[in-house]
């Protein structure tokens, strides 16, 4: 009789960013469907989160469980350091004992938020040498990548594209980033993000009602001398257009991609000091997607959050911070509706979300179309990663 297949799944998963952990349910939703014998484990960062909501056996990604918190003192340096050389060795031992690992979306391979290359670049560089070593297959499904400046990263990313033995990416400036960086993408495919295999919840939206999604967001790896100007920038324009959107007794709810985002909640909340502004407690993708449908329109800012928007087929502005965010829009039908969080200006926003709003039955049209044709593209990916990964279908 055939052994079951062993498969991994690996990344910042059950850390509090509700993109990441979407991208994870849509693989398991396949896994769970072509393979329901497979026995699955996973090597994350939260690691209890993901062991009580999806049932998986758990190892942390870290034996340093302070891995990113900031180096105080020579025991935290000490610390940090040992636990770069034990992880090689715990790596390396949950690799070998599966078939196949599978890092699920998210955008593992870019550097448009701050980032250091000894943190997850590294840890993904582990995952793609050990499984060239012991003969596991890791696969990179729909990941997001950027072109990377900083010498350590780039190195690191592009070695990690070269170990795998899948890639596919969720947009043409991915594949493109990582053809530049020094990978042969040659055989590389592109397939919309995972987060639009998920089920589509059903219900019209509230009329008049506003989704607004927010972020912590001080810019990326370049701005570290400029982000707190560049925090209270952007959190300065949303205050103000959401006290706009309460002027005219417009209901507001307020959204997150991940739990550091709720700083900015909680201080919109108080200075607008109104009963229109309500704040979603929402703790999956699944749940933000079920929150995002009883709204009738939104303006949000993390990928995350754009795409359950759209997912939904809500007339959508984005303030991203990122290429990834204009290509998303661009791709859905919207690309007009964009700005970027870092230089994000009040008059315009007012002016794109009225045409939004002038425009809004010809767009959700748009957006049914545009949803279509992305489930049937993701159930394509599913079974060139069955094909890759496990030689066919059940």
């Amino acid at each position: 009789m055939k052994r079951a297949p062993r498969v991994g799944v690996f990344g910042l998963l059950g850390s509090g960013n509700l993109g990441n952990d979407g991208s994870l349910e849509a693989v398991l939703g396949y896994l769970r469907a072509e393979y329901p014998d497979a026995v699955l484990s996973a090597l994350v960062g939260g690691p209890e989160i993901v062991r009580e909501r999806y049932g998986l056996d758990t190892t942390p990604l870290h034996w340093n469980q302070s891995e990113y918190e900031t180096a105080s003192g020579l025991r935290s340096i000490v610390l940090k350091g040992l636990g770069k050389l034990v992880d090689i060795g715990r790596t390396a031992a949950w690799v070998r004992k599966q078939d196949v690992v599978i890092v699920p979306g998210m955008g593992v391979l870019e550097a448009t938020l701050p980032l250091r290359p000894w943190g997850f670049p590294y840890s993904l560089f582990l995952l793609s040498a050990t499984g060239k070593l012991f003969g596991t297959k890791v696969a990179l499904v729909s990941v997001g990548a950027n072109e990377i400046s900083a010498r350590a990263t780039r190195t690191l990313v592009r070695w990690v594209g070269r170990l795998a033995a899948y890639r596919s990416y969720r947009d043409d400036i991915s594949r493109d980033a990582m053809r530049a960086m020094g990978v042969d993408t040659s055989r590389d495919q592109v397939y919309p993000d995972l987060a639009f295999s998920l089920p589509t919840p059903d219900g019209d939206g509230k009329p008049g009602t506003v989704g607004v999604g927010v972020m912590a967001y001080y810019g990326g790896n370049d701005d570290r001398a400029e982000a707190d100007r560049i925090y209270r920038h952007y959190v300065d324009t949303m205050n103000r257009f959401v006290a706009w959107l309460v002027d005219q007794d417009r209901p507001v709810r307020l959204f997150i991609g991940d739990q550091i985002d709720r700083q900015v909640v909680d201080e919109i909340i108080e200075k607008t000091a109104s009963p229109l502004v309500t704040a979603a407690s929402a703790e999956t993708l699944d749940e933000l997607m079920h929150e995002m449908a009883a709204v009738d329109r939104v303006v949000a800012t993390r990928y995350h959050n754009v795409l359950c928007a759209l997912k939904v087929a809500k007339p959508t502005v984005a303030i991203g911070y990122a290429p990834k965010n204009d290509v998303l829009m661009t791709e859905m039908g919207l690309g007009g509706f964009t700005q970027r969080a870092k230089t994000v200006d009040f008059d315009r926003l007012v002016e794109q979300f009225t045409e939004l709003e002038n425009r809004s039955a010809e767009l959700r049209q748009t957006l049914l179309e545009r949803n279509e044709m992305n489930a049937q593209r993701l159930k394509d990916q599913f079974a060139a990663l069955s094909a890759a990964l496990f030689g066919g279908g059940r």
